[in-house]
């Protein structure tokens, strides 16, 4: 069976046409951020960097950094990074030492914009005498769409009244701009735990910016703001970028298999919580099933899209048919044996799996752990010509 480092170590002349997306090829990676800084702040700006890049250097997984200035705008400034490869960046960018340790830099920072890119092909440079040294393989093919995710909890015994509140909104106008438009929306709980899942063509910072300024959008986060289990202050925008900094899911891996998404194929999310520190490995067990069957034409899955961050995973399916006509597949599993293995990262009290859930499992019956898992859907709307 081909694992997802087989799958992508291929030669460069054999292109997988089914998945558009990975953290998990064990490549460098390039992030660029980009920062338009408030007029006079450049000085400020600089000491909180000096004190903040030796601290970043330690960072496991760190290689380099450089900071740069504009030659053209002087308020204007990059910084780039290399990392050995996107999981040990991911780990530190999501986590909460790095949401208090940015914050003094937002007081002098307008705006930013952050680009992650895995290295494809290298001229020169500390690698250049082995040329294949830390590469991704094969390019991947992507379908234009940009899949992101928002979570957050809400205080136990309001889960029906903010259900009530997240289905009533009104759809904000899919456009965007010339360029970015809004695909589709997809919301979903488990107890008390709300996944938002997005699809955007175009520029997905654009798309969240755009829709939070929605009047109907407002009304609803602003109905929702006491049943949080985080505060929050939309009217403070370091409030609001906190809360949303906490919130972000990001899509770590995503497959589709060969032709298009049935119209019939209904969408399912499932919910992974994982044992402390085990969320990244649950989510490349995922990531590495799902990919290994993305050529099976009969699976019923699909479309796959795997979001983590920390021990919080989402697997997000389209299925054709029944979820529950294949579990293992609509599982994430290849294997009913693999349940194990599955279970072993899986932090099972948070999912509300009992002894007798246990021994259903262990006896190869995952039906019941796969309704466990299994989301409540509570919108899913789809631009009209997504």
């Amino acid at each position: 069976m081909t694992t997802l480092e087989e799958a992508t170590q291929q030669s460069p002349g054999r292109v997988s046409e089914q998945v558009s997306q990975s953290v998990f090829d064990d490549s460098r990676l390039r992030v660029f951020l980009l920062l338009d800084l408030y007029d006079g702040a450049q000085q400020q700006f600089l000491e909180t960097y000096e004190q903040l890049r030796n601290h970043v250097a330690s960072v496991p997984g760190h290689v380099s950094e450089q900071l740069c200035q504009s030659i053209e705008n002087p308020s204007q400034w990059l910084i780039t990074s290399e990392w050995e490869s996107a999981p040990p960046f991911l780990a530190w960018v999501n986590s909460e030492e790095h949401v208090q340790m940015v914050k003094p830099l937002h007081r002098c920072v307008r705006d930013t914009r952050s680009l992650r890119f895995h290295v494809l092909r290298e001229t020169g440079g500390p690698f250049a005498e082995s040329a294949t040294s830390g590469l991704q393989a094969p390019p991947r093919v992507g379908d234009g769409v940009i899949r992101h995710a928002l979570t957050f909890t809400v205080k136990p015994g309001s889960e029906q009244t903010v259900a009530r509140l997240l289905a009533g909104y009104s759809a904000p106008e899919p456009r965007v701009d010339d360029t970015t438009r809004l695909c589709r929306t997809s919301l979903f709980m488990h107890g008390n735990q709300v996944v938002r899942a997005i699809e955007v063509r175009g520029d997905l910072l654009a798309a969240l910016r755009h829709v939070a300024r929605q009047p109907e959008v407002r009304a609803v986060e602003e109905a929702i703001n006491p049943y949080l289990e985080q505060e929050r202050d939309l009217g403070d925008p370091e409030s609001a970028r906190v809360f949303f900094t906490r919130a972000a899911l990001p899509a770590v891996h995503h497959v589709t298999t060969s032709g298009p998404v049935p119209a019939d194929a209904r969408r399912h999310a499932l919910y992974y919580p994982a044992r402390k520190g085990c969320g990244m490995r649950l989510a490349r067990l995922l990531a590495r099933h799902d990919e290994a069957m993305a050529g099976d034409a009969f699976s019923p899955v699909r479309n796959s899209t795997i979001f983590q961050r920390d021990d919080i995973v989402v697997r997000l399916i389209d299925v054709q048919g029944a979820i529950d006509a294949d579990p293992v597949l609509s599982l994430g599993l290849q294997d009913p044996r693999q349940v194990t293995e599955l279970t072993s990262l899986l932090d099972v009290d948070a999912l509300g799996v009992d002894e007798a859930d246990r021994a259903r499992s262990g006896n190869g019956d995952i039906t019941h752990l796969l309704g466990l898992a299994d989301m409540d859907l509570i919108t899913d709307r789809r631009s009209p010509d997504a």
